[in-house]
């Protein structure tokens, strides 16, 4: 367990129990001393739980209860006794998180003399500072450093992680699903499962593809949705099942998007089920991404991500992953079969160009778009064998491929094509340098207005979840509440 979240489960729990400890002695005019003397514990041990440094035992808060001549329940009721006492708890918390003493705050003792509005004003600053701390913009440059921390555990990992494909199983097996593609009515009893209706609006907040109503158990989504529905259900649900929190950093965020996807994945295409039919794919050197594809119902590159997942630990075969926009510009990577990818400075993939002469390049230029284009590619770091397709979105259109080493080529389907290409990327400058002549020609005589997507250079949004409009979310919710809710 993190600090956090041993603040989280024990910190908020004790200082409320002492606050109210504290303000039930205090009405019966009891001392600190005389109190203790009553319990038979020194006025140092009282005076810690009174401060929530100190969590009491059930056996203790009984006796205190009744020296105090309460019940119990009055010291563990959820609500606070007064506003002080509320005030005064929540500025402890906010003294013992991280977030505080990250910035050298050390937590200081609230005496009883601390006038009321001292402790209104200490909470508008501690707030304010957490509504900063949020609005911090995470660079570019921050941005690809949390890609690749995220891409070097993904490679040691294989891009297979136990835990979530755990989670996964669970999820499946409480709703009885027999295996195989998962239904549109599945995705809805996973809903219902974790205590969630789905409600499908028209206002949805431009900003957000779902909305969590975490106090009524209501999930927003649009219904204008053109992707796979059940796809836009699981992504809302995934962060509840996996206990994610608010992001402290654009590093967790990213973490949390991708351990999401990759439980949707687990659910729209069921481990044990997909590893079978692909070992048998694999013992009659048929595999293929677009029977993955078709096989559970999802995009291609839904089917390409999960391929990736499971190749590795259950087939025994490395492979890459790549997703390009049209302008040539990597937007996603993956690889542990020792494909060199174009790096910048810091190792970052994303952003960087791809090589007009890989598979994910070369697609482009097919009219047939119907079938899947394979093709070999003989590079500085050996032969490598791709599949691509071209798939379209409201950010155009972006090429998905899979690749494989040479010598993995003869498991899957289009090993037999005669398309082929030849990069130096990883050893020379290749397509990174224009020809001589056609450079002495035009160097000096063109000026282009640059077409890269502006959100490679743009600081990125700010905010703990990174672009949503807060405020326009909250009137959202407000305005969707179930008549009478508190």
């Amino acid at each position: 367990m993190t600090l956090a979240e041993d603040l989280q489960e024990d910190g908020p729990d004790a200082l409320a129990v002492g606050r109210r400890i504290r303000q039930l002695r205090v009405e019966r005019g009891l001392t600190l001393d005389a109190l203790a003397a009553s319990v038979g514990r020194a006025p140092s041990q009282l005076s810690m739980i009174e401060n929530g440094r100190r969590e009491p035992r059930l056996s203790m808060l009984r006796t205190i209860a009744k020296a105090l001549g309460v019940g119990l329940d009055a010291l563990l009721e959820a609500e606070q006794l007064d506003e002080r006492a509320g005030m005064e708890i929540a500025l402890e918390r906010a003294m013992r998180s991280p977030r505080l003493q990250s910035l050298g705050i050390e937590p200081f003792r609230i005496p009883k003399a601390l006038p009321d509005e001292v402790l209104r004003t200490l909470l508008r600053l501690t707030g304010e500072i957490d509504r900063l701390h949020d609005e911090r913009s995470a660079t570019p440059e921050v941005a690809r450093r949390a890609n690749v921390e995220l891409r070097h555990l993904m490679r040691r990992q294989d891009n297979h992680f136990p835990e979530l494909e755990r989670h996964a199983r669970e999820l499946l097996a409480a709703i009885d699903h027999p295996g195989g593609p998962l239904t549109q009515r599945a995705a809805s009893d996973i809903a219902a499962h974790l205590g969630f209706t789905l409600h499908y609006v028209a206002d949805l907040p431009q900003t957000t593809r779902s909305v969590a109503d975490l106090k009524h158990g209501r999930l927003y989504l649009s219904n204008r949705v053109t992707g796979d529905p059940r796809t836009a259900v699981l992504q809302a649900l995934a962060s509840r099942v996996l206990g994610h929190s608010e992001p402290t950093d654009y590093a967790d965020f990213l973490r949390q998007r991708v351990e999401q996807n990759y439980l949707v994945g687990a659910l729209l295409i069921p481990e044990a089920h997909a590893v079978a039919a692909l070992r048998d794919a694999k013992k009659r050197r048929a595999i293929s991404i677009e029977d993955l594809r078709d096989a559970y119902a999802v995009s291609y590159e839904s089917a390409a991500h999960r391929f990736t997942n499971l190749a590795t630990r259950h087939l025994d075969i490395p492979v890459h992953f790549l997703k390009v926009h049209e302008s040539g510009t990597i937007t996603k990577a993956y690889e542990n079969d020792d494909v060199n990818f174009p790096t910048d400075r810091l190792g970052s993939i994303e952003g960087q160009m791809c090589c007009r002469r890989w598979t994910s390049r070369a697609v482009f230029d097919v009219d047939d778009r119907f079938n899947p284009y394979y093709q070999y590619t003989d590079t500085g770091n050996g032969t490598y064998w791709c599949t691509a397709r071209v798939e379209h979105s409201s950010q155009g259109a972006h090429s998905v491929s899979v690749g494989v080493r040479f010598d993995d080529t003869k498991w899957f389907v289009g090993r037999d094509t005669t398309q082929r290409g030849v990069s130096r990327h990883a050893v020379e400058v290749c397509c990174r340098r224009p020809p001589a002549e056609l450079e002495a020609t035009w160097r000096d005589g063109v000026w282009p207005n640059v077409s890269t997507p502006r959100t490679l250079l743009a600081t990125l949004p700010s905010g703990a979840f990174p672009g949503v409009d807060t405020t326009e979310m909250y009137e959202f919710l407000e305005a969707h509440a179930p008549v009478g809710a508190e």
